[in-house]
């Protein structure tokens, strides 16, 4: 089979490739280039350290020729498309939108299903490249039953990445090949280094951006109040965007009692702060939904994360049109507007959507 690889100059996406390599598979290696001609201030690329641990930013250059080397260690071919543009109005533009609004957006899985899992094989495609599947380094499992293309967890629990999966679509899903599924970190960093790769004990990216998010955000100042749930002014920000859900370091205000960004909002340019129990919350509504297993009834029980990195919790779901409504049975902390919540039958992802609201 031939199989195109998207490759990060990551261990994950590296061992994808020496892995289906030595199964026989034809593989072809390629990167998307994101970061484009933005360019950034000298005095602020010295302060970068050596691995950023980030996807997005001006030493994208070196990630780059990070691939290309494993690519030339594995022997396969190697290219590099420009995304660039997609990048900035799909994700970015995205991402800046849902920020000035006070919410907390996820620029993570517009990426995987618009530009990774979209774009770049097209790119490929486009520029002569024939391939049969499309690989990644993601731990999760994409399996065939009964004509419909599903999606289930990472076998190990703690490195799953399905949530980031969601939004994948079914002709997307077809094309799709992912040979970490059942694997553990340790065992791909073990085979990278027995096959002497030298990524072997590269850390793993940490967020899509290294710096201070006023920085893609582009916007002055603008002060507003900090107030508590009764309207009381606490003292000012600068501007609502650099606050998100459940953040109690850095808000501003003296206190005796630990206090969490609680709300934000955009319409009176204001910060609501509070106490550690008011940030509990059990009901969330959710729109702009993709679902990979349609649901049959307008009400069932599920489970749901609302961030990659905790596991499934039990909920009610309720359709309402083209928006759900879910219910946890416990109290869950700082629901953020923004993020999304992903819901699951055992393994299996049912699909999900974008918190609108708590």
């Amino acid at each position: 089979m031939k199989i195109l690889v998207g490759m990060s100059g990551g261990v994950d996406s590296s061992v994808t490739a020496l892995l289906l390599k030595q199964q026989g598979h034809e593989v072809i290696g390629a990167t998307m280039a994101i970061w484009g001609d933005r360019g950034v201030k000298e005095q602020l690329k010295d302060k970068l350290p050596k691995t950023h641990g980030a996807c997005f930013g001006p030493d994208e250059k070196e990630d780059i020729e990070n691939a290309r080397k494993i690519a030339e260690e594995i022997g396969i071919p190697f290219y590099v498309f420009d995304c660039a543009k997609q990048y900035e109005e799909i994700v970015l533009d995205n991402f800046k939108k849902e920020y000035l609004s006070g919410h907390t957006p996820n620029p993570c899985i517009w990426c995987n299903s618009l530009i990774k899992f979209d774009v770049l094989p097209r790119l490929a495609r486009a520029n002569g490249i024939d391939f049969d599947k499309f690989a990644t380094g993601h731990y999760a499992r994409i399996e065939e039953k009964d004509g419909r293309f599903i999606l289930k967890r990472g076998a190990n629990p703690k490195k799953d990445q399905s949530y980031f999966l969601y939004r994948l679509k079914q002709e997307q899903l077809a094309q799709i090949y992912l040979p970490l599924g059942n694997k553990t970190k340790d065992e791909i960093r073990e085979i990278a280094s027995k096959n002497g790769l030298s990524v072997a004990e590269k850390p793993d990216s940490q967020d899509f951006y290294y710096g201070d998010y006023n920085e893609l955000l582009g916007v002055k100042e603008k002060e507003g109040n900090i107030v508590d749930l009764d309207g009381k002014i606490l003292g000012t920000h600068k501007g609502i965007w650099n606050y998100t859900i459940g953040q109690r370091k850095g808000v501003g205000v003296s206190s005796t009692e630990p206090l969490y960004v609680l709300e934000l909002r955009k319409d009176t340019n204001e910060v609501v702060i509070g106490p550690k129990d008011k940030t509990m919350k059990d009901t969330l509504s959710a729109s702009n939904l993709n679902w990979i297993i349609e649901p049959t009834s307008q009400e069932f029980r599920a489970k749901a994360k609302i961030r990659s990195t905790q596991q499934p919790v039990d909920v009610s779901v309720k359709l309402d049109n083209d928006e759900i409504i879910v219910k946890f049975d416990d109290m869950q902390k700082s629901i953020a507007i923004g993020q999304s919540v992903v819901l699951y039958d055992g393994e299996l992802v049912l699909g999900g959507g974008i918190i609108s609201k708590i």
